[in-house]
């Protein structure tokens, strides 16, 4: 992996986040008539442009701990601190939590071992555990595809541990490593859900569950009307309109500006999706303005050194 790569994939959650955090709960229909175009405030949240959501706070506690190691309790203290006491947050203060991952904390800090936190029933899918899992890229990128879905299911689990949330994560990292290792964003596309279909299958994952990812496992998610591609908090809405919105553009501007206009989660749909084309266009292709005007911009450069440095 990259320099290039490492920073734009922690940045591009970032930015997509910020982008969208001003949008969140807006109507597509709403956003069409007066789009985003660059960092807003005081709109949804009451936010001062460039500032990011939980999405990124809790995606740069998990970058943080990969940095020193393998460890599922200190990723869980770390969401922990971030819920209690502002660490990673944008402003100092948690402005944007999910009912799903405010209940798997509260079990985190009564002692549960953390992959036994996240909700497990079928109304528990939401994208908490999607828009965070980026920098475990990082960190698996050299094992084995047994190893690399054990530690996502893992990973994903201290807040979602239903299996479509899992898979989801497993899906979204699978395709982000075609990437990381240099092919096009098509060549990844079918390698991956190739991959997937694959391996999920011969886990013996229900037909039920593996048939949900058949857009992504076996079509071509490009050949969607955009009118068909849901934006809401549901795992699955998140990660097609997030490969949507990546695989339809051809750089990292249109790409995340595509997401947060969906409307409705659309600062986890910027996340998501900013994650990706920054970890595939790199660094130096996110607009300057958006790199300098995200809210911590030297504390997230500092991360990105010491996560390449680490788990380079």
């Amino acid at each position: 992996m990259t320099r290039d790569q490492v920073y734009g994939g922690l940045f591009g959650v970032a930015i997509g986040d910020a982008l969208g955090v001003p949008a969140e709960f807006t109507s597509r229909a709403s956003l069409k008539l007066d789009p985003i175009k660059d960092f807003v405030g005081y709109k949804s949240h009451r936010q001062p442009p460039g500032t990011f959501s939980d999405d990124s706070s809790l995606t740069f506690c998990l970058a943080a701990s990969l940095c020193n190691g393998y460890d599922l309790h200190d990723i869980g203290n770390r969401f922990a601190r971030w819920y209690d006491a502002g660490y990673w947050t944008a402003g100092g203060n948690v402005f944007d939590i999910g009912m799903t991952t405010s209940r798997a904390i509260d079990r985190l800090k009564k002692g549960i071992h953390p992959d036994l936190a996240g909700d497990t029933a079928e109304d528990a899918n939401g994208n908490g555990s999607l828009m965070r899992i980026l920098p475990l890229l990082f960190y698996i990128k050299g094992m084995d595809i047994e190893q690399r879905f054990e530690i996502t299911k893992a990973v994903s689990s201290i807040t979602h541990g239903h299996i479509r949330s899992v898979i989801a994560c497993f899906y979204y990292l699978e395709f982000a490593l075609c990437l990381l290792k240099g092919q096009d964003k098509q060549m990844a596309y079918t390698a991956a859900g190739a991959m997937v279909s694959a391996f999920i299958t011969k886990k013996g994952i229900s037909q039920k569950e593996v048939d949900l990812f058949a857009l992504l496992l076996s079509a071509d998610i490009r050949q969607q009307s955009i009118d068909s591609i849901s934006s809401s908090g549901y795992v699955m809405s998140t990660l097609q309109a997030s490969m949507y919105c990546f695989m339809t553009t051809d750089n990292f501007k249109d790409a995340v500006l595509m997401a947060v206009n969906l409307g409705n989660d659309s600062d986890t749909t910027g996340a998501v999706t900013g994650g990706l084309a920054g970890l595939y266009y790199g660094f130096n292709a996110i607009p300057a303005h958006w790199r300098s005007g995200i809210k911590r911009s030297a504390d997230i450069l500092d991360l990105s050194e010491l996560v390449f440095i680490s788990l380079g």
